[in-house]
Order: C-alpha cells, then sequence, then structure tokens
C-alpha cells in the first residue's frame, strides 16, 4: 500500500469529489435499470421473476471479484475497514438485518433505491429518507442509542484476527481462501443467471455490473488515493475524506445522518462533506438527471393515510436496523459481501429474512384489501 501523491487537502477533495462522481454513475443506473434489492425478493417471491436477483448477485459477483483482487494487490489496507474488524456483534448485525429488512418492505424499498426514486419526483421516497435520516442519528448518539450501543452491540464475540472469512477459515493461508470463496461464488452466481437467462433483461445485467464496478471504485478512492502514512498535523496514518477515518464501500444509512447533521450544522466548521454524504447527493442528482433526460420525472404523493404510515415506519425502522447492523442492502448486501465479511452474512441473512416477513404480511393485509397492490409492490 502506497501514501497519496497528494498534499493531504488536494487528495480530501478528490475523495468528496469522487464520492459525487460514483453518486451520479449509481443515481443513473439505478434509474435505468430499476436496480432494488427489495424489488428483487418481491419480483422473485410475487411473481417468479428473477431479472432483479440476477443483477443483484451479479452486483456481488463483480464486486467480489475486484475488491478481492484489490486486497490482494495491496492496493488499500482492507484490515482497517469495519467489515473486516475483529469485534463481530453477532446480534445487532442478525436483529439490525432484519429490522432494516421488515422496515424497507414497509418504506418502499432500501435508501439507495429511494434516492433514485426521490430523483424521479417521488415524494413518498424522500418523506422515507428524511425519516430514515432522523432515526438514523437517533441511533448513532440519540434516544435510540442506549438499545444499541448497551444492549444488542454487548453481545459479541472478540475474533483473534479479521473478521474476513479467509482469515477465520484459515488462519495461516487466507488470501488462498479468499481465492476459493471468490471462484466458487462465481461459478454459483453465473451457473444460476444462466439457468434463468430468459427471465433476466440485458437492463438487468449490466445495472448489476455497474453497481458491483462502484464498489471497488469506492475502495480505490478512500482506501487509496484518500490514505497517507503520515498526516502531517497528526504524523500518524490516516484515511482523509470519510465520516469514520477508515476505507469506506456503498453505505447510506449513516451517510444520510451525516448529511442530516451537515444541513442543520451547515455552520459548524467541524461538520464536513464526506465521502458518504457527496455519494448519496449524488446519487439524487444522477437518478434526476437521467428522470429529466428520459421524460420520467414526474411528482408522485401518497394517497392514502395508511401509506404514508407505511412509509414513516419503514423509515424508523431502516434507520435503527441499517445502524445497528453496520450497513444497509447496499453496505452489507454487496459491499460487504464483497469483502467476504462473516458480520455482512449474517446482516444480509438478517435483512432476506427481515424483507420476506414484511413482505408476507402486506401481502396478506392486501388480499384482503386492494387487489392490485401485488403488483404495485414488484415496480417499486
Amino acid at each position: 500500500m502506497t501514501d497519496s501523491l497528494m498534499d493531504p487537502a488536494t487528495a480530501t477533495r478528490w475523495v468528496v469529489w469522487g464520492g459525487l462522481l460514483l453518486g451520479l454513475l449509481l443515481g443513473a443506473a439505478g434509474q435505468a435499470t430499476r436496480f432494488c434489492v427489495r424489488g428483487a425478493i418481491a419480483d422473485l417471491v410475487i411473481a417468479r421473476n428473477p431479472g432483479r436477483l440476477a443483477g443483484w448477485l451479479l452486483a456481488v459477483m463483480v464486486a467480489m471479484v475486484a475488491v478481492q483482487a484489490l486486497v490482494a494487490l495491496g492496493l488499500f489496507d482492507a484490515r482497517r475497514t469495519l467489515a473486516w474488524s475483529p469485534r463481530l456483534p453477532w446480534l445487532s448485525y442478525l436483529a439490525g438485518g432484519a429490522i432494516f429488512g421488515f422496515g424497507m418492505m414497509l418504506g418502499g424499498g432500501c435508501p439507495q433505491r429511494n434516492l433514485v426514486k426521490s430523483g424521479s419526483g417521488d415524494l413518498r421516497a424522500l418523506v422515507t429518507l428524511v425519516v430514515t435520516a432522523i432515526a438514523a442519528l437517533m441511533t448513532l448518539r440519540g434516544m435510540f442509542a442506549p438499545w444499541r450501543v448497551e444492549g444488542l452491540d454487548r453481545v459479541m464475540i472478540e475474533l483473534g484476527g479479521p473478521q474476513d472469512l479467509g482469515s477465520q477459515l484459515a488462519a495461516f493461508a487466507p488470501g488462498t481462501v479468499r481465492a476459493i470463496v471468490v471462484a466458487l461464488a462465481m461459478a454459483a452466481t453465473l451457473a444460476w443467471v444462466w439457468r434463468h437467462r430468459r427471465g433476466v433483461r440485458a437492463a438487468d445485467a449490466w445495472g448489476g455490473v455497474l453497481v458491483g464496478l462502484c464498489v471497488p471504485a469506492a475502495f480505490l478512492l478512500t482506501g487509496w488515493l484518500g490514505y497517507v502514512a503520515e498526516h502531517p498535523q497528526t504524523l500518524e496514518q490516516a484515511w482523509l475524506g470519510t465520516q469514520s477515518r477508515r476505507p469506506e464501500g456503498l453505505s447510506f444509512v449513516a451517510p444520510l445522518a451525516h448529511a442530516l447533521d451537515l444541513l442543520t450544522l451547515w455552520t459548524d466548521r467541524s461538520t464536513v462533506a464526506t465521502f458518504g454524504v457527496t455519494l448519496s447527493m449524488g446519487v439524487l442528482l444522477g437518478s434526476f438527471v437521467w428522470a429529466r433526460a428520459r421524460g420520467g420525472w414526474r411528482l408522485q404523493a401518497f394517497t392514502t393515510p395508511r401509506e404514508l404510515l407505511l412509509h414513516l415506519g419503514g423509515g424508523v425502522l431502516m434507520g435503527f436496523g441499517g445502524v445497528t447492523a453496520l450497513g444497509c442492502t447496499l453496505g452489507n448486501g454487496v459491499t460487504g459481501l464483497a469483502m467476504l465479511s462473516a458480520g455482512a452474512v449474517l446482516a444480509t441473512g438478517g435483512i432476506v429474512a427481515g424483507a420476506l416477513v414484511g413482505l408476507r404480511l402486506r401481502l396478506n393485509h392486501e388480499a384482503t384489501g386492494v387487489a392490485s397492490a401485488p403488483n404495485k409492490l414488484m415496480t417499486n
């Protein structure tokens, strides 16, 4: 791993503005391809449509191959990421993931999808994002924080090393094990996608590939370009431009809270834009530009009080669950899995389980009400 060739101020600007550019690409891709983990689960359960699930699997596969290549080449210190922390709060990962997954079924999608929908004029998604940001801030250091810190986070395991699957399965040859896991995951993904190829649109495939490529790009920005071996002020190594002061991938729950901090404490010089904040804003802007260019922008609002309550509840659950699980569907379900993080595996399992429960409850309720509700779940 090499030091940044730039001075700290310039490297910070590259990381922050690079996050915006990366977000623009993600937003446009999300708008064009309808990439959505919630939608992938709903499509498969309701209509047996594998298209968006294939996109999600391809995103994980592409990100996994590229990120593990970066790790093998030593282009960033993966041990300093949260995904490789030796501290494994397994209950937080499982419970937080389940709460998040249930919430995204109520709230019309995960934060990434709601950013994309907000960019196309969906006011319901915008309200959900605001509530998610408030709940995330309350979970980080507000009223919900004791439930997380004094409750769920106390149930944990201190590992002897990084929590990635390679290190945990083979202490003497972790790189070899990582390569084997990646090869098996790639073979399984390609076999599954090929088997269901008739139900997979070209947009599903290239959307997943684009999202997957954004993960290593994020680590190159935050873990390589933004890295300094000796900061001139602290004389210690530093990762510039990120909120966590670590290399960061794609994640949206905590960054929404940090964006709210920035907007409400704008004149506080200690509150600055970081990679996650500009990434989120870029997704919103990229979706808006694509929607306007393609004629897909239109205002949409809540039609019933019940719909409003569902989105409010979903936002609260996603804010709490996403912070507790240390990531969302992109933070754990793509970035974390690409890092082969044991915690991300637990969190993603929780997200899927929570989403399935939420979907089943909604379908059971709607079966006695509006007949078109299942179609609405699939088109979100």
